[in-house]
């Protein structure tokens, strides 16, 4: 960075407009954000410099980060509306929270190929919950899972999602309803479980990181500071706005726009991978 302005306006501008499309998408559909900024962050680090390998880690580091600000924003915005399940995050926090530490572990021992491939055909087949009525549809239990099944779902939800860089609304919304929850109660909660997965991950990639040379402009660790202020102060005036868009759509085409999106990730993620 020599000072030029457009060299500074780009990607300011960039990140700003991936921070207002993050909070309204964890907003609508309580993802916390990170399928959206890691495939912005691809577009936009390396016009901050830093070694292309080292642009993976930083991408879902940072995200980690976003999402802290992103889902506390929407959480509230669900709880005003009565539809968040205090007792599922309670309850599957210490689990998710262990997951996590394990899910930075690894990450800090992947090369960037790598984690951008398992983000784009994990998101591909989180997907297909949502576009395939016989799968997305089914109700297999009126109860949430307990005892090892939650700690084995809980554990593996916060490694996955520590891993990519993203709030585990996903695979927690296909658990809630799944479970017999509602598509608009599964949303609310899932982001709640977007803080507990950013809140040790964004620690975690920024620790692992310290030592690492070749990183973007402005990064401690595995995480941006300038993305980060930019794209969570753009997600706070937005995720309001999904969460009453999401509580205004009935549930059947709420699912199949979420499907859609994320195969559209999926697709972006997986042609970023090709390229590497």
């Amino acid at each position: 960075m020599h000072g030029d302005l457009t060299t500074w306006l780009v990607p300011l501008v960039a990140m700003l407009g991936a921070g207002l499309f993050a909070g309204f998408a964890a907003g609508i559909f309580g993802i916390g954000g990170g399928f959206v900024v890691v495939p912005a962050l691809f577009v936009v680090l390396p016009l901050l410099g830093g070694t292309h390998e080292a642009i993976a880690h930083v991408a879902i580091g940072t995200s980690a980060a976003t999402i802290i600000v992103t889902s506390i924003r929407s959480l509230l915005a669900h709880a005003k509306r009565g539809a968040v399940e205090f007792e599922i995050l309670k309850t599957w926090a210490p689990w998710i929270i262990l997951g996590d530490g394990v899910g930075v572990l690894l990450a800090g021992r992947v090369d960037g190929h790598i984690l951008t491939m398992i983000f784009a055909v994990g998101v591909f087949l989180m997907s297909l919950n949502f576009l395939l009525p016989k799968v997305g549809g089914k109700v297999i239990s009126d109860t949430m899972p307990s005892g090892i099944a939650r700690v084995g779902i809980a554990g593996g939800l916060g490694t996955f999602s520590a891993l990519l860089g993203i709030g585990g609304g996903t695979i927690a919304i296909m658990v809630m309803t799944l479970c017999g929850r509602s598509i608009h109660r599964a949303i609310a909660t899932a982001s709640g479980i977007g803080t507990l997965i950013a809140i040790p991950s964004a620690i975690g990639f920024a620790l692992i990181g310290l030592k690492e040379g070749g990183l973007p402009w402005g990064s401690l660790g595995y995480v941006n500071i300038p993305a980060t202020l930019a794209i969570a102060s753009m997600s706070v005036l937005t995720a309001p706005l999904g969460v009453a868009v999401a509580h205004a759509m009935p549930a059947a085409p709420l699912k199949k726009i979420f499907g859609v999106y994320l195969v559209i990730i999926a697709f972006v993620m997986f042609r970023n991978a090709m390229k590497m």
